[in-house]
């Protein structure tokens, strides 16, 4: 076995992994409530992978009702040294149309009272968000979904919004202005919160309309939403098996591996141990 293993985080359309080996259902419970789901533990060939529908099998929870902090916890309890988010998008962009995949590597947060950290009163922490992905991993997802067979464009920028509803054509046209490239409902605060524990993270966008912002379009029907994640569903599967076949045998360190370091404020006299406590998985390593 390699000393890889990678949490699969599936949006809209992804909700299995069935390339798998050895593959079972486990729950894990987490401090921070209960995940979407069960994670899929397994491994293909030689790196082991842990797999969470992000809505739950079925489809069953709402973007705003997701619970990042569980899911991203279990994960973390779970062995998971980094992770790749697979995420359904809508386009800003004329030339990222339905069907191609955007590497993303930037997010404009416009999510609204979602719980967005670990830490909190009892446990100051400030972690940078500049670069809020691994460039690393996101470069090897790149790279599957062209082995996939798929169209790729490196790099973008993510407008996390709240929905459930989608944008108005005003909002639509703002985000564009703003340089969004791409519009969701749940990268946020997700991505935060892998920085927190420390896991690097990549996320691929898999476009499923042009959100609202064309004129020749009147607005996004779900009905086509659907059937272009159903087609995207097949192509991230591949790609998550590119992925992990083309990862190096060893992992590397990463600078992301340890961003706790200095981003402890509290004195450690004043921490609170129970804070401290719900911490063990995400923060053990410095506490």
């Amino acid at each position: 076995m390699t000393n890889w293993t990678i949490g699969i985080i599936g949006g809209s359309g992804l909700y299995q992994i069935d390339a798998l080996e050895d593959a079972q259902w486990i729950r894990v419970n987490s401090p921070f409530g209960e995940a979407s789901d069960e994670i899929l533990c397994g491994r293909i060939g030689n790196v082991q992978l842990r797999f969470l529908p992000r809505h739950g099998r079925g489809h069953r929870i709402p973007p705003s009702e997701v619970n990042a902090r569980a899911n991203v916890d279990a994960l973390k309890r779970a062995g998971c040294t980094d992770i790749v988010a697979i995420s359904a998008v809508g386009s800003l962009r004329e030339e990222l149309e339905p069907g191609r995949f955007v590497v993303v590597d930037q997010f404009i947060d416009r999510t609204k009272g979602r719980p967005s950290s670990f830490f909190g009163t009892g446990m100051v922490a400030h972690v940078s968000m500049a670069e809020p992905v691994c460039g690393r991993l996101s470069g090897f997802a790149a790279a599957a979904v062209e082995k996939a067979g798929g169209k790729v464009a490196k790099g973008g920028t993510y407008l996390a919004m709240e929905g459930p509803q989608f944008s108005t054509r005003a909002e639509s046209h703002l985000y564009r202005q703003w340089g969004a490239d791409v519009i969701g409902m749940t990268a946020m605060p997700e991505a935060k919160l892998c920085r927190e524990a420390e896991m690097p993270y990549a996320l691929v966008g898999m476009v499923t309309d042009y959100d609202c912002w064309r004129e020749d379009a009147a607005f996004v029907e779900v009905s086509e939403v659907i059937e272009q994640m159903n087609a995207n569903g097949e192509l991230a599967r591949k790609t998550v098996e590119a992925l992990v076949a083309a990862l190096p045998e060893e992992r590397e360190a990463s600078p992301l591996d340890t961003v706790l370091d200095y981003a402890l404020i509290t004195a450690p006299e004043e921490r609170d141990p129970a804070m401290c406590a719900k911490l063990d998985a995400v923060a053990g390593r410095v506490l």
